[in-house]
């Protein structure tokens, strides 16, 4: 029997917001895809999907605004048949900081508009996600100001290293469980 998993990247979608803060999800999803050679297919959600080790994941972003990402999400679960505790959920995460990246199940949305749209359409918070640190913005910068810029310079060099750990730790998740996947991430993290 096919065994399917949806990774759900969050992101606002059109050229204006790729590389910003809080299209985090999208990076790692396109990280995934071109890791595995997936193509990208779809408009209003666009989804890639790739085997490993006889699974078949199933790469997922919503083009709709980040803050309705929830709709989109719960209709690729059950149109494509993923048990809920084979979705994982990528997402910014403005209470760690850049260069840290956490996996957990369950746990509210905190100040994020797109976990919370999740929450809403699943009807409950026992999935898992992965929340990529954005840090908090400086003093003075308004947090839906922030999470819209672009990664600094600085950010953007050490970019491609935490993009391949979450990619890592996606694939642990699908091949080996929760509590690997967090391992991958707390090993490897220079935090």
């Amino acid at each position: 029997m096919d065994e399917r998993w949806l990774v759900a990247g969050l992101g606002n979608p059109t050229r204006r917001y790729a590389g910003t803060r809080h299209n985090a999800g999208f990076l790692v999803a396109d990280r995934l895809a071109e890791r595995h050679g997936a193509r990208w297919r779809g408009l209003t959600t666009r989804t890639a999907s790739f085997e490993l080790d006889g699974r078949t994941v199933l790469l997922a972003e919503p083009q709709w605004s980040i803050n309705l990402s929830g709709r989109p999400v719960a209709a690729l679960l059950r149109r494509r048949q993923v048990p809920l505790e084979r979705l994982l959920v990528v997402q910014d995460d403005l209470d760690f900081r850049f260069g840290t990246a956490r996996m957990k199940r369950g746990g509210g949305p905190g100040g994020h508009n797109g976990a919370r749209s999740v929450h809403k359409a699943l009807g409950t918070a026992d999935y898992a996600r992965l929340r990529v640190g954005v840090g908090r913005p400086p003093k003075g910068t308004r947090v839906d100001q922030w999470v819209v810029d672009r990664f600094s310079s600085d950010e953007q060099e050490l970019m491609p290293e935490l993009l391949d750990r979450c990619a890592d730790a996606v694939e642990a998740f699908v091949l080996r469980g929760l509590n690997r996947a967090q391992d991958v991430l707390h090993t490897a993290d220079p935090h």
